[in-house]
């Protein structure tokens, strides 16, 4: 017999989640997570929390305001953790992130001696770290700041090349729709595979992503320990658009161009000139397979003077012309091909 509407609302949720938000924190990463939350824990789009609960936490309780600069209320003081299965830190600008109040670090670290999983999110992870909860932990961490997460949280063990982490009892993600993905992991688990994916396909998310799905946008192979190369790397994909010499990313690194050719020949065997362009192809291929832009427009968007040079360096690359990708094309046609051959280009290339 099937419960009536009133009977159903008393069952205990399967799911339930604190969250902790930092100043100034990140609002997308924020309603990211708590819309996947919201959207599996009733029938249709009703919002009612009955498979799963959430509420936001405080010591204070005042308002806490994002770095959008738009306020959020908490709901409840922080009490006893074992109350959720998951506590959240939402951290916000990488300039702004500072460390835990007292109080939120002694309900973490009681959280932590409960068996309570703790999750990081966007600068929260930073936050836990220097709370001492991500000693021994691999975790989730932004390529776009993995020079600056090296620099400055010394013994953070940084993952820049996944989506998401889960290390055992602390999980943790880089913020933006990878909190989707993450909160979808954690329905999946607890509620049902189909709810996680009615979430996300309401928030127009095609599907959920395994842990284990890169970053978009990474350049190249950030795996490499070398951290002149990745610093380079960081700064061509900041200028995919209009893209700068090898000259001038020395410059801005304090290095030399010999010392930087060097760095990229022993890490990754390559020139910075090719580097770059094929960070600037990869883009390419990505934006003809995925969107519906022009040829013209993708070449302006990678940083390259026309729809013809575009063409010209991407059929020496894939052995097609990016007209011919938006087609089925033969499997020998597909095959990529290098640009170690391609000439030493700088701001042109």
């Amino acid at each position: 017999m099937l419960k009536k509407p009133e009977a159903r609302a008393q069952t205990a949720p399967r799911l339930t989640v604190g969250f902790i938000l930092a100043k100034r924190f990140t609002l997308c990463a924020f309603a990211n997570f708590v819309d996947v939350l919201r959207l599996a824990a009733d029938e249709g789009d009703r919002s009612r929390p009955i498979l799963c609960k959430w509420t936001v936490l405080s010591d204070t309780m005042d308002p806490i305001t994002s770095s959008s600069g738009i306020a959020v209320q908490p709901k409840e003081r922080l009490g006893d953790p074992r109350r959720f299965n998951y506590i959240v830190v939402v951290g916000g600008l990488m300039d702004d992130a500072e460390k835990l109040s007292p109080a939120y670090q002694k309900f973490l670290h009681e959280a932590a001696a409960a068996g309570v999983p703790l999750v990081g999110v966007c600068t929260g992870v930073f936050m836990l770290h220097e709370a001492g909860l991500l000693d021994g932990y691999r975790c989730c961490v932004s390529w776009f700041h993995h020079s600056e997460v090296v620099e400055q949280f010394e013994g953070l063990d940084p993952v820049t090349e996944q989506i998401f982490v889960v290390d055992r009892d602390r999980l943790t993600c880089s913020g933006g729709v990878s909190s989707a993905h993450l909160a979808a992991y954690l329905v999946d688990k607890h509620v049902g595979r189909a709810q996680a994916n009615k979430s996300l396909h309401i928030m127009i998310i095609d599907d959920a992503l395994q842990a284990e799905k890169p970053q978009p946008g990474i350049p190249l192979d950030l795996k490499t320990q070398d951290q002149i190369v990745q610093r380079a790397l960081l700064i061509m994909q900041q200028n995919i658009d209009m893209p700068i010499s090898v000259q001038e990313i020395a410059r801005r690194m304090g290095n030399s161009k010999r010392q930087i050719e060097r760095h990229f020949r022993m890490a990754l065997d390559t020139s910075p000139q090719v580097a770059f362009l094929n960070i600037r192809l990869d883009l390419a291929q990505h934006l003809i397979e995925k969107s519906d832009k022009s040829v013209a427009q993708i070449a302006v968007d990678c940083g390259f003077c026309d729809s013809s040079h575009l063409s010209r360096m991407f059929r020496r690359r894939y052995g097609c012309t990016p007209q011919a990708l938006r087609r089925p094309i033969p499997d020998s046609l597909a095959s990529s091909a290098m640009v170690e051959d391609a000439p030493q280009l700088e701001a042109g290339a």
